[in-house]
């Protein structure tokens, strides 16, 4: 193996607060390394959600995930940071000469800092325990839209009521030919303009206090039973496909035996996104602080905030803020 170069900053991390976090170290003058377990940059936006639209970040009244990824990615290379995909790390160590090593089922990094925007680590979506689910998933049955085109002009059941039922009930209404949305309450985990629209301006037929209990057909999904849990009435719908959106499991992983303090699942962070762990920061959905909010927006926020202090901590004559970009020759 090959002497890897030391670089200012390892970014584990290439969804959009890694991203940001390599443009704005790029604008510092910081050399960088992004080390991601995907095949490809974007993290969730491109491995969950490409077709959904994101509502929540600043200039865009709405624009599509896949797309939003694409002029991230291009303004995370700008500056040609090292990218290392489909490498998961699995250790984070401190050598004696102060240097960081980040250790993936791969390689070893070397690095002055390390910055984990890993999101909220390993994820996978939460899965109902109902007959027919496993001659269907996958074929019929998704937990996330890859391609739109494929419910065009089709029958579909919407499973949920948190952001991802209702954002992808709005996003496919204009090509289904039918939305059904089942919830097994009354109460919406979901923005409140979200809920006003599905209850107030949408096609979608809703049905609350319904629960998914069967799957049935041969080659192909004909039909779905779902009953009220209250009154344990069953209703058949004919429909194409089901989606399920009830949210997902999230594992640290091997993060949380890396010496990081933790508090409710997350990294513990203070006002400079420092970790416990000296030049190690955090940013984005892992960590957390007193009035976090779990956003794109807030972690390239937070992310900016991350870098300068790691800039300082390298080279403790640099200064923390060093001004707007407007005034930076880019």
């Amino acid at each position: 193996m090959t002497e890897q170069e030391i670089v200012d900053v390892a970014i584990i991390g290439g969804g959009p607060v890694g991203l940001f976090g390599s443009f704005y170290a790029g604008m510092r003058g910081m050399s960088t390394k992004i080390i991601d377990s995907l095949p490809e940059l974007g993290g969730q936006l491109t491995a969950l959600y490409p077709e959904k639209y994101i509502f929540d970040m600043p200039g865009f009244p709405k624009v599509l995930a896949k797309d939003l990824a694409n002029d991230m990615v291009e303004q995370g290379l700008k500056f040609d940071p090292t990218v290392c995909l489909d490498e998961t790390v699995v250790n984070i160590r401190r050598r004696e000469d102060g240097i960081w090593e980040t250790v993936t089922n791969r390689a070893t990094h070397p690095s002055r800092t390390i910055l984990i925007c890993a999101g909220a680590g390993a994820f996978s979506p939460k899965k109902l325990s109902i007959i027919g689910l496993e001659q269907f998933e996958g074929k019929h049955v998704f937990y996330f839209v890859k391609d739109k085109t494929t419910f065009a002009g089709k029958r579909i059941l919407i499973v949920g009521g948190g952001d991802s039922a209702l954002d992808w009930a709005m996003n496919l209404e204009p090509v289904a030919a039918k939305i059904t949305q089942i919830h097994r309450r009354d109460v919406f985990r979901a923005h409140e303009e979200s809920v006003d629209w599905l209850f107030n301006r949408s096609k979608v037929d809703l049905h609350l206090w319904c629960e998914l209990k069967e799957l049935r057909g041969n080659d192909h999904l004909e039909d779905v039973i779902y009953f009220n849990n209250k009154s344990g009435e069953e209703t058949v719908l004919p429909v194409d496909y089901v989606l399920i959106n009830i949210g997902f499991n999230a594992s640290l992983g091997p993060i949380k035996d890396w010496g990081l303090k933790f508090e409710g699942g997350a990294i513990a962070v203070n006002s400079r996104m420092e970790t416990n762990l000296p030049g190690v920061y955090a940013a984005g959905d892992i960590c957390t602080y007193d009035g976090k909010l779990k956003l794109i927006a807030t972690g390239v926020g937070e992310v900016c905030i991350a870098v300068n202090y790691a800039k300082t901590f390298i080279d403790p004559t640099a200064k923390v803020f060093p001004g707007h970009s407007s005034g930076m020759n880019l």
